[in-house]
């Protein structure tokens, strides 16, 4: 039983291999460039600080009133690696006040925050929260809780479904009412990329940023040609870095401040996203001899690979798909359709390695396990899937 269960990595990457027509961009790519993006994926502000600190006034509400236990409350996530022994001690024992904000500007100081930068300085002895930026892991990072819930390794490219994004930026002094009921209404794992575009409300689940390598439609819509374009309208348009993006099709043409910081960052940064793997699943997180069964169905007669197709699992590079082929829409909550705001008006078939970690699934969180995927596509697609076959192939997509 060991050894079939060692091979099952092997098995689920190698399935319908032969139809995949993908370059393998990951191959080739440089380790020193690998390692400068992971340094930008982590640490890198694109000087964003304009926007969190000048505008927004993060930095206040930080110092003032966000401590440790509200932060990991919101999802906010701790790197262990950033802690000195003496802190991690500290926060095992209880003499470290984790419901001070004051800790929660020394962890800054220690840069120990995911995705969360502070300029920290000792001003009459006290330290001063100066300034605030995000970075590409707010989002797309996670730790592995080894230390404490919340607190541990960076797992970089893991959506943080934990994050509640959205109540984070309505801690904003700067923004009216109706703003921040907008933002408070996302909740969990869930950021809408065109709110401050078109001002319609209508989030979607923040996606991982692993398993990209031989993938040329990035997102959820397939708007741009490779990561690159994903990455520069988030930097730019959400992030509020300093550079310029635009797209005739969405009718953007944002340019923050008089300098790019964004454009010499992203060829590293795509390097680093094109290096990180889907998670292979854990052990003891399927049932292994429903495994077999489920291909079969995948394959057959739940006609999977229609769409999931080759070793990635998806056809996004060979053409989306209509809202009307797909079943994720309507939008949930009379939500405006995110096809219509996009620059393609289709959508991307979801590449499914490392599928188990990220539920909740489709672009607005419509079905909360691979159960309920598979019992969505069985109703809405007349399958005819029995109950022990829709289980059947939820346990394959768990081990992909």
């Amino acid at each position: 039983m060991l050894a079939r269960k060692l091979c099952l990595p092997l098995f689920a990457s190698a399935v319908l291999a032969a139809c995949a027509g993908h370059h393998r961009d990951d191959d080739e790519l440089d380790p020193l460039l690998v390692a400068k993006g992971r340094q930008i994926f982590r640490y890198d502000t694109f000087g964003d600080g304009a926007k969190w600190t000048d505008q927004l006034r993060m930095h206040e509400v930080i110092a003032s009133s966000v401590s440790p236990a509200a932060a990991l409350a919101l999802g906010i996530k701790v790197d262990v690696d950033a802690l000195p022994p003496a802190v991690r001690e500290g926060i095992r024992n209880g003499s470290i006040d984790l419901n001070s904000p004051r800790t929660t500007v020394t962890l800054l100081k220690l840069g120990a925050v995911v995705g969360i930068l502070g300029r920290v300085e000792t001003v009459r002895g006290q330290e001063v929260l100066e300034r605030v930026g995000i970075t590409c892991a707010l989002c797309h990072s996670t730790v592995d809780n080894g230390f404490a819930a919340g607190i541990g390794k960076r797992l970089d490219g893991w959506p943080n479904r934990d994050l509640n994004v959205g109540a984070v930026i309505a801690l904003s002094p700067a923004l009216t009412a109706a703003q921040k009921a907008v933002y408070n209404s996302w909740g969990r794992g869930r950021y809408d990329p065109r709110f401050n575009i078109d001002g319609k409300n209508g989030p979607v689940e923040i996606p991982p940023a692993y398993g990209l390598a031989g993938i040329h439609k990035i997102t959820y819509t397939g708007d741009g040609d490779d990561v690159t374009y994903w990455n520069r309208y988030v930097a730019v348009t959400q992030m509020g870095g300093l550079g310029h993006f635009e797209d005739d099709r969405i009718g953007v043409d944002v340019t923050n401040g008089s300098i790019d910081l964004v454009r010499p960052a992203l060829p590293a940064l795509r390097a680093y996203q094109l290096s990180l793997k889907a998670p292979p699943p854990p052990p003891g997180s399927f049932d292994y001899d429903a495994v077999g069964r489920g291909r079969a169905l995948f394959v057959g007669k739940g006609r999977c690979i229609t769409c999931h197709l080759g070793s990635k699992f998806t056809d996004a590079n060979l053409g989306l798909h209509a809202p009307f082929q797909v079943v994720s829409e309507p939008e949930p909550n009379g939500a405006p359709s995110y096809a219509s705001r996009s620059a393609t008006k289709l959508y991307r078939t979801a590449p499914l390695m490392g599928v188990w970690q990220h539920p909740p699934y489709f672009h607005n969180g419509k079905a909360a396990t691979l159960k309920e995927v598979v019992e969505i596509y069985n109703q809405r697609k007349a399958l005819g899937l029995s109950p022990a076959e829709v289980s059947d192939l939820a346990e394959y997509l768990k081990a992909l």
